[in-house]
Order: C-alpha cells, then sequence, then structure tokens
C-alpha cells in the first residue's frame, strides 16, 4: 500500500483537501495546487468558498494572480461541504485554536472538522493536523474521533500525523513553501507517506520525529521560547525606565556579541494566534500531570500587563503637561500586531485602546494597513490619513506598530508628545517630543 501511495505522489495524482481556510489553510492550499496537485478547501464560512471560487484573494501572504490562475485552471477550488471528503487522498486540517473566557485551550473547532472529515474518509487516506495545540491531541483527540466516525483503522486503513504550521504572515523571505517542515506520525509508514506529501511541495527541509506528540511539543517550544525571551526584555524594560536607562540601547550593545545571544524586543505586549496563546495550552496540558510552569506562566504574566503599563506610561506623560487620560486626546498609530501586515489577532493595540477609552479617553486610530478592525462585537474604523491636522489636535501619539511605510519625522514635526513602545523612532533627528517604552 505504501508504495502505491508514493507512486502516486510523485505522479501527482493525490487529491488534496485544506480544512480551514484562513491564515495557515489558504496559503498552503494554494503552495499545494502550485506544485500540481488538485486541492480542494474546505470552510464551514461560505463567504471565504465563494471568494477562493471566485479567484478573490484575502490573505496577504497569497499572490492574487496565483490564486484566480489556479482557480481559471481547475487546480484550486472551494466547498463548504464535506461530502466531497471522499474525493481526497491527503487532507490538512488548518482550524483555529484559540483560548476560551477562562484562558483554557478551546478545540472546539478541531474536533468539529474532525468529526465532519470522519463521516467521508476512505482507505489510504493521509491525515494531518496542522493546527497548534497541546502535546497528545493527535493521538487522544484525533485519532479515536476518525476511527469511531469512519470504522477505519489508524495504520492499517488510513495514515495520521501532525505537522505544525509555520506561517510568519509579512516575512519577506520565509514562506511556507521555504520553510522547514516537521513531520510526526503514528508508525513510521505513515511518518514516510506524509513526508513524501510536503517534500513534493515544498523547497524546505522536512525534519521527521518519532511520534505526533513530539511535533505537538517542539510547535509550543518554538513560541514559548519567544514568549520567555519576550518577558525578560519587557521586565527589564520597565526596570530601565525606572534606573532612566535606554534599554534599546542595552539590546543594540548586546547583539554585539557574536555568539550566544539573540535580540528579542520590548513592546506593548504580545499579538498573533500564536505566541500569545500557546503557553497557555503547555501550562493546562501540565495541570494533568501535576506540574506548574512557574517559569512560562511568569513571563505570560508580564506579556499580558504590557497593555496596562503602557497606558500608565501614557498617564504620566500627559501629567507632566497638567492634563489626566480623562478628557484627553490620544492617537494610537498601529492596529496591526507586527509591522507591515493586516492582521490585527490578538494585537495588544486592542487592549491599549480599549483601556484608554476606559480611562475617559477620546481616542483615535491609524493604521495604513487597517482600515476597520473589530473589538468586543463591535466594528471601529481608522482614521483615513495620516494628517498634520489630526497629529496637532492630538495630546499624545502612542506607537503601538512599527510600520515601515509610516513618515515618523512627519510625525515628530507635527505631533505635540510621542510615546514610542517600538522604537521606529530611532531614525529622527529631534527626539525633544519623544518618550521611549
Amino acid at each position: 500500500m505504501i508504495e502505491r501511495i508514493l507512486n502516486k505522489i510523485k505522479n501527482k495524482k493525490i487529491v488534496v483537501g485544506v480544512v480551514g481556510l484562513g491564515y495557515v489553510g489558504l496559503p498552503l492550499a494554494v503552495e499545494k495546487a502550485k506544485a500540481g496537485f488538485k486541492t480542494i478547501g474546505f470552510d464551514v464560512q461560505q463567504e471565504k468558498v465563494d471568494l477562493v471560487n471566485k479567484g478573490q484573494n484575502y490573505i496577504g501572504d497569497v499572490v492574487n494572480n496565483d490564486l484566480k490562475n489556479l482557480v481559471k485552471s481547475e487546480l484550486l477550488s472551494a466547498t463548504s461541504d464535506f461530502s466531497f471528503i471522499k474525493n481526497v487522498d491527503f487532507i490538512a486540517i488548518c482550524v483555529p485554536t484559540p483560548l476560551d473566557q477562562h484562558q483554557q485551550p478551546d478545540i472546539s473547532y478541531v474536533k468539529e472538522s474532525v468529526i465532519n472529515i470522519s463521516k467521508y474518509i476512505k482507505k489510504e487516506t493521509m491525515v494531518v493536523l496542522e493546527s497548534t495545540t497541546y502535546p497528545g491531541t493527535t493521538e487522544e483527540l484525533i485519532k479515536p474521533l476518525l476511527e469511531e466516525g469512519s470504522g477505519l483503522r489508524c495504520g492499517e486503513d488510513f495514515y495520521l500525523g501532525f505537522s505544525p504550521e509555520r506561517v510568519d504572515p509579512g516575512n519577506l523571505i520565509y514562506k511556507i513553501k521555504n520553510t522547514p517542515k516537521v513531520v510526526g506520525a503514528i508508525g513510521k509508514d505513515a511518518t514516510e507517506v506524509i513526508s513524501a506529501m510536503y517534500r513534493a511541495v515544498l523547497e524546505g527541509d522536512v525534519h521527521k520525529v518519532s511520534s505526533p506528540a513530539i511535533a505537538e511539543m517542539e510547535k509550543i517550544l518554538e513560541n514559548i521560547y519567544r514568549n520567555v525571551n519576550i518577558g525578560l526584555v519587557n521586565e527589564l524594560a520597565m526596570l530601565c525606565h525606572k534606573m532612566k536607562i535606554n534599554m534599546w540601547e542595552v539590546i543594540e550593545a548586546a547583539k554585539s556579541k557574536p555568539y550566544g545571544f539573540q535580540a528579542f524586543y520590548p513592546g506593548p505586549g504580545l499579538g498573533g494566534h500564536c505566541i500569545p496563546l500557546d503557553p497557555y495550552y503547555l501550562s493546562w496540558k501540565a495541570r494533568e500531570y501535576n506540574f506548574h510552569t512557574s517559569m512560562i506562566e511568569s513571563s505570560m504574566m508580564i506579556n499580558d500587563q504590557m497593555p496596562e503599563y503602557c497606558v500608565k506610561r501614557a498617564s504620566e506623560i500627559l501629567n507632566r503637561f497638567q492634563k489626566s487620560l480623562n478628557g484627553s486626546n490620544i492617537l494610537v498609530l498601529g492596529v496591526a500586531y507586527k509591522q507591515d501586515i493586516d492582521d490585527y489577532r490578538e494585537s495588544p493595540a486592542l487592549r491599549v485602546i480599549e483601556l484608554l477609552k476606559n480611562n475617559g479617553t477620546n481616542v483615535s486610530c491609524f493604521d495604513p494597513w487597517v482600515k476597520e478592525f473589530q473589538y468586543d462585537g463591535k466594528v471601529f474604523k481608522t482614521e483615513n490619513e495620516l494628517t498634520k491636522e489630526l497629529l496637532k489636535d492630538v495630546d499624545l501619539v502612542i506607537i503601538t506598530t512599527a510600520h515601515t511605510n509610516v513618515d515618523y519625522d512627519f510625525v515628530q514635526k507635527n505631533a505635540k508628545m510621542i510615546f514610542d513602545t517600538k522604537n521606529v523612532m530611532k531614525e529622527v533627528m529631534c527626539r525633544d517630543n519623544i518618550e521611549l517604552l
């Protein structure tokens, strides 16, 4: 059976299914189709399905013409009808794994997708979870659901594995196609065929590990590593402010060491769908083993409090001019969670805006990448243009995202006072009205 599957992969006779057409799923579906595999995207949101079938792109990391041409050539299509799973040989699950209101893992999207898949999966199908989750999900949750719903046996009738997504929105160098992939599957045959499927599509290397749990933990490690180190520099930034030491200059000096140091930077908090959330998945799972992840939880606490710290600092700046947050006009410059993208998921700027409003501040927002955003069930519009009048009318500008297509010299010349949480004003000659995080 394995030789037959490998031969089908080699000859591009595999039909690919990608469940979830968001920031991870749509770019993956496009790459599979570009490699010559007929690809079907599945999503419960009919709006996304319709856009894909019209060749209309909605994800920044996808090239518009690529999507349009793939749909036109019938290599890529989308549907909300999971019965088409019966036509698929390889399934990648790329659905959201958020936290619930109690900061615990919400794997309902994964569970629902697997149940839908299990009704139609056929023999010799490869199933891979790419959504970030806690170690053990693939073997403890997905495997029993697939076997129960399909009547098939994992390892005998179908192949199951975990291969964590590695998507960095806005990264101009590393995309899905050239980023190395980690594959952990149940059994050697599953590892071989799933790895072969990724190798047939990607330019990056495929690193095989011995189990799905190792691949799941590896993904958590990637993001906890960043969470802990960002928590470290955020804490030092707060200390350096008290000591009247420029933390940004400290980091630049430390970077001069050619070994043993990797630079991380402070900021108003963490955003995106991975770094702020993944540590909670592991700390939740660790409690099952009566283990307390103290270092991880400490970094989470520091990073989670950064929006509050930034608002406190904004209040202190205004106080120097005999103003309070209540009644002041503040412009939040940047809504996206990182520079030069339109993704504002879990953006710390949203929390900063909420805290300012709760303190009676008149808040306006500008982001060249985000024209409107949703928060707490409401839709907010950003300013259409960063004008001289807008800057002069506000008491304080808080820079929360380091977009490169903003004229920071123009901001400095026209703003009364600037609180720069991202050190984007470092090249501005006059710094009299600038305060750093």
